[in-house]
């Protein structure tokens, strides 16, 4: 039995590559420090800037400060 053929209208690799490519670009001479801002920046602003937000509370909450 085999499967039946289907046509990709969507190719995954391709969207990474160009998305890469753009982020290389905004990115262009900034520090390590500046990219980070500009990304993180990037991320809160987004479609999942909310869901992000939530993350960065819970992850800031469960970090307990070091004992000695």
């Amino acid at each position: 039995m085999s499967r039946p053929t289907v046509k990709k209208t969507f190719d995954c690799l391709a969207f990474k590559d160009q998305a890469q490519a753009r982020l290389i670009e905004e990115t262009r001479g900034m520090t390590a420090e500046q990219e980070t801002a500009y990304l993180t920046r990037k991320a809160e602003e987004g479609p999942l800037g909310e869901w992000w937000k939530k993350v960065k509370a819970a992850t800031a909450s469960r970090k307990a400060p070091a004992t000695k």
